[in-house]
């Protein structure tokens, strides 16, 4: 089993804690994504919840947040502080003001065996997205 199915049989084994928590479904009505590009550009992704529309959106911000990770090396929020704050420059990545996600949800994450992924989340508060992933990867051992 590769690396990245292994981390989403691992998401699937938290998300009920994650899912019965009603600050975290607060605004998702259960429905939930994942976006997931490794170093070799290709793109994984797992979708949950019933309603397809609210998915397909959330989805949508999952992958804004892993593209700007692919893209600038850094965590979504994290990427934007510093950029306002002046200590990166943003035109260096190619990314406008206007297109940052700015939401927690997105991470680079490196694994065990030196595999690089820019992984997004989205669907629960921006912290849950971030600690769902960081959770997997240490439960899945990778």
């Amino acid at each position: 089993m590769d690396n990245t199915t292994k981390l989403l049989k691992a998401i699937d084994s938290l998300l009920p804690e994650y899912l019965s928590d009603p600050l975290d479904v607060k605004n998702n009505d259960g429905c939930w994504a994942i976006c997931i590009i490794d170093a070799d550009n290709n793109i994984t992704g797992k979708l949950g919840g019933n309603d397809k529309i609210l998915v397909r959106q959330i989805y949508k911000i999952a992958w804004t947040k892993a593209s700007q990770v692919w893209i600038t090396g850094y965590k979504t929020r994290e990427f934007e502080q510093l950029v306002y704050s002046g200590k990166i420059d943003s035109h260096a990545f190619g990314i406008n003001d206007p297109d940052f996600i700015g939401w927690e949800g997105g991470q680079p994450i490196v694994l065990k065996d030196g595999t690089k992924l820019s992984v997004g989340f989205s669907g629960f508060r921006g912290t849950s997205d971030v600690e769902i992933v960081q959770r997997a990867v240490k439960l899945a051992g990778i």
